[in-house]
């Protein structure tokens, strides 16, 4: 199709993006109503959400450039009759130097300091940050007449850069509160303030002489500020649609239906689905259905995060928490795992049906990739590819031998004891009527096999019952159950029991082929102890 829009894949200027062609999203809206309702702000996103565009485009609202907004929702703000220009101090915290000390952090803070200054025309004589921001912002005011807008983007970054180093967070910390009280002691210099970061700011952190700050964090009338709305992904990239959807040989609203499940669900209500826009712009650019956000970060981070905190991954599936889930009274490296991932992007909002909300992943693409995280953990990086090709090739095959051994290497490798205080704790928040055993060994199977990129149903339904694990591989079915010998229990017996259950429960009687699969695991031994596989082949493979 030709004659497109372009994508803004990796364009965060609002400048570039008004100016040279690309599709811009219109989210003016909610900044013109932030504008009206206060003064002092701040909004928690994940990482490549949008919030260095944001700042971008309240940049040039303030700065007056009305030619940018030609068709938008703003509009009409500079129509006002009290609109004026105002200066703009923005400041952009991922640019700072974070791994070459704190002398280095201090002279990179102050060095972006002095480049606004000079981008104002104003003289800076003081040589620290803090110092060197209030000068700036009291001559800025003072040399246009008016008072500063003030925007600082991604403000924790130093902090998240040093995670791993309690002491030298505490140190980054320490140097941004000294940096930032500068904002609220120039109240009388300042018209606005917006600061974006991954974290939640706390009050006795970093702005904790920052009284007057508003968190619209999870405010749902922002919800869908940052990222993309289905009604917007339709209205502003039908064209791309149709362009891939013909491409890859497929009706229109499938793809739409396999691009909502690998790239929507980002909530910040509970209620508003939001297509996560990196990766959305990066699929149309490269037709392929690739984990783009996820691999762009860090999981190397997020690995060593879950593994030192003995969590899995299907224990936050569901998990309640209450509104104030992610405001905790310390910083980010103290909070909880579910607030840490929230807030990192790893989880998501969903309606609560006790509590205020549930949690968890946005889509296939943050569940499959973190599955993958937990496998590498378990069986190390070399062994987890060579194990995910040969269970793909077992699948294939119709091998049954192939496939329980793949899955007993994986059980062998878990560090039990290290997770059954996880396993325990997510039998009991969700209620679920099986053992921690049983939910353990079953997420930990469930979770290498989404890991591996394979399309698998867990608690899969039939019209007598539910299937532990049905799995789809090239044509290939496999029907699974699963069941947990106890102390003294047959598993033979037991692996008898579950292919039956597969049987009488017409599990696989949707499918024209499959292979039904009833394991047993010792729990003793903690492998899977007896199995019993039978192919049906109704039309034939």
């Amino acid at each position: 199709m030709a004659n497109l829009p372009k994508l803004p894949t990796g364009i965060q200027t609002f400048e570039t993006i008004r100016s040279e062609g690309y599709i811009y999203v219109d989210k003016t809206k909610y900044l013109v109503d932030l504008i009206d309702r206060g003064k002092v702000y701040f909004l928690s996103r994940p990482r490549r959400f949008g919030k260095s565009l944001t700042v971008s485009a309240f940049e040039a609202l303030f700065s007056g450039r009305r030619e940018l907004f030609k068709g938008l929702s703003a509009e009409g703000f500079f129509d006002r009759p009290d609109y004026r220009p105002h200066p703009v101090v923005r400041l952009d915290m991922s640019r700072v130097t974070t791994d070459m000390g704190f002398d280095a952090l201090r002279s990179s803070i102050y060095a972006q300091v002095r480049e606004s200054a000079a981008q104002l025309g104003v003289d800076i004589e003081t040589t620290t940050p803090g110092d060197a921001l209030s000068d700036l912002l009291g001559k800025t005011a003072e040399k246009y007449g008016t008072t500063v807008v003030v925007l600082v983007d991604e403000y924790d970054k130093p902090i998240l850069d040093n995670m791993h180093d309690p002491e030298k967070v505490e140190t980054a910390r320490e140097i941004l509160r000294n940096f930032y009280v500068r904002i609220k002691a120039a109240d009388k210099h300042v018209r606005f303030v917006f600061i974006t970061g991954i974290s939640k700011f706390s009050k006795m952190g970093v702005f904790s002489a920052m009284n007057n700050l508003v968190d619209v964090s999870m405010n749902d009338r922002y919800a869908a500020m940052l990222g993309y709305t289905e009604e917007e992904l339709l209205t502003y990239f039908g064209g791309h649609i149709e362009e891939t959807a013909a491409l890859l040989g497929k009706a229109k609203d499938d793809l739409v239906t396999e691009i909502r499940g690998y790239y929507d669900g980002f909530s910040f209500d509970g209620k508003t689905m939001l297509y996560n826009p990196f990766s959305t712009l990066n699929f149309f650019n490269n037709p392929v259905f690739k984990n783009y956000w996820f691999e762009s970060g860090t999981p190397s981070f997020i690995a060593r995060y879950m593994k030192d905190r003995r969590l899995t991954v299907a224990q936050f599936r569901g998990f309640g928490v209450s509104r104030d889930f992610a405001s905790y009274p310390g910083e980010i490296e103290s909070s909880t795992a579910a607030g840490f991932l929230y807030q990192s992007g790893y989880l998501s909002l969903r309606p609560g049906l006790i509590d205020d909300y549930s949690l968890d992943y946005p889509n296939h693409e943050v569940h499959s990739a973190m599955s993958a995280l937990l496998t590498r953990n378990f069986l190390g990086a070399e062994s987890s590819i060579s194990s995910a090709t040969l269970m793909k090739r077992f699948l294939m095959e119709l091998d049954a031998e192939g496939v329980v051994e793949e899955f007993n290497q994986l059980l062998a490798a878990i560090p039990y004891d290290d997770y059954a205080a996880a396993a325990k704790a997510a039998v009991r928040h969700g209620g679920l009527k099986m053992g921690p055993n049983e939910w353990l060994y079953r997420s930990t199977l469930l979770s290498f096999l989404y890991g591996i990129g394979l399309d698998v149903e867990a608690e899969s339904h039939s019209s007598k019952g539910r299937a532990d694990m049905l799995v789809k591989f090239k044509g290939r079915v496999w029907v699974m159950e699963l069941k947990v010998a106890k102390k003294g229990e047959d598993t033979a017996k037991l692996a008898d029991a579950a292919l039956a259950q597969i049987m009488e429960k017409g599990y696989a009687d949707r499918f024209s082929d499959a292979v039904l699969l009833g394991m047993a695991i010792d729990d003793e031994r903690r492998s899977i102890g007896e199995y019993r596989a039978k192919k049906e082949n109704k039309g034939g493979y």
